[in-house]
């Protein structure tokens, strides 16, 4: 007996939910106003400009621990939307039986992070995407650019590794 696919409504709505429980499950995504979109199975995060980001009033520029926590929290969701992909679309999961319910995987732990500030982080929205360079049962490599007005001016990019969690 054969199931029948699921509507694209359906699986876009499960996936939209997956991704919204991940996120708000670590607070300080919330706390800097971070957020997500998704399309298919990228993600771009998006820093919304507040004053309170400001580190340096004289320039203004965004404070560099701001950025350093964007671009590393992007490293991070990357990692653990892979984990979550892979869980929901995969062919044991049957798509509709995957269930948020299990819980969310565990957060990867930051072994180090290394941050090149290419330029000042104007006073305007952030936007950053992570590309998994390695990601074994143990260890994972990734690279995350940052940029504002225009993709190809980085304004600081940050390399990262991490330990990943059990899986199972």
């Amino acid at each position: 007996m054969s199931r029948r696919p699921e509507p694209v409504q359906v699986v876009k709505q499960r996936r939209d939910a997956a991704l919204q429980r991940l996120v708000q499950g670590v607070p300080y995504i919330g706390f800097l106003g971070v957020q997500f979109d998704r399309r298919g199975d990228e993600l771009t995060a998006i820093l919304p400009f507040k004053d309170d980001l400001i580190g340096n009033p004289m320039l203004p520029a965004l404070h560099g621990g701001v950025t350093a926590a964007f671009l590393e929290i992007t490293a991070i969701i990357e990692l653990a939307w892979s984990i979550m992909w892979e869980d929901m679309e995969s062919p044991s999961s049957h798509g509709a039986d995957f269930q948020l319910e299990e819980g969310l995987p565990r957060l990867p732990k930051t072994i180090d992070f290394t941050v090149d500030y290419l330029r000042s982080g104007l006073p305007r929205d952030a936007y950053a995407r992570a590309r998994i360079n390695r990601s074994g049962r143990r260890y994972a490599s990734v690279h995350v650019e940052g940029w504002q007005d225009n993709r190809s001016r980085l304004f600081a990019q940050a390399t990262g590794h991490f330990l990943m969690p059990p899986r199972g």
